[in-house]
């Protein structure tokens, strides 16, 4: 492609970023918030199916250096531009979806998501909340995690505070 090799593992790193960058926004953030073995094998599988198009024939330190300083730089350009602008977030990273509102599923969302029920219940359970009922509100979050809020939460934090003085007191 180009006479300078440095210029040509830039170029192909850029181009594998983006695409990964791409394909990860596009085939979900479910798989991101945790790994499972598979989600692990494939990460591995990809960075070693992507390697050889960034570096090519060049295995040698400084092809190696010069693909990590890329990929670096690439990823501090799109925090740098992902916090500078809204749109390019939302685009990016998309945004967070409603699954529970006031202990009612929201079918349409998990759908949507490609949640089961038993993974929206393993989240609620993590929480430390036993009964959908008791979800105020339930997010899928842009990191692939899914918040919850509950009236438990609350009531547990009252008690808790109301035994204390707090600092304007």
């Amino acid at each position: 492609m180009f006479k300078d090799p440095f210029i040509n593992i830039f170029v192909s790193t850029t181009v594998i970023y983006l695409f990964i960058t791409i394909a990860l926004r596009f085939f979900g953030k479910k798989e991101l918030s945790q790994l499972s073995v598979l989600d692990l094998v494939f990460v591995l599988l990809i960075s070693n199916a992507v390697q050889n198009a960034m570096v090519g024939s060049d295995t040698s330190l400084w092809g190696g250096l010069t693909a990590a300083l890329t990929l670096f730089l690439l990823n501090y350009l799109f925090k740098y531009l992902l916090f500078r602008s809204e749109k390019l977030t939302r685009i990016l990273e998309g945004e967070p979806v409603i699954l529970i509102s006031e202990g009612k599923v929201l079918d349409k969302n998990l759908r949507k998501l490609e949640i089961t029920y038993n993974e929206l219940m393993e989240a609620i359970r993590e929480h430390g909340i036993a009964d959908i009922q008791d979800v105020n509100l339930a997010m899928f979050e842009v990191d692939g995690n899914i918040s919850i809020l509950s009236d438990n939460f609350k009531k547990r934090t009252l008690k808790k505070s109301r035994g204390r003085k707090t600092e304007k007191e």
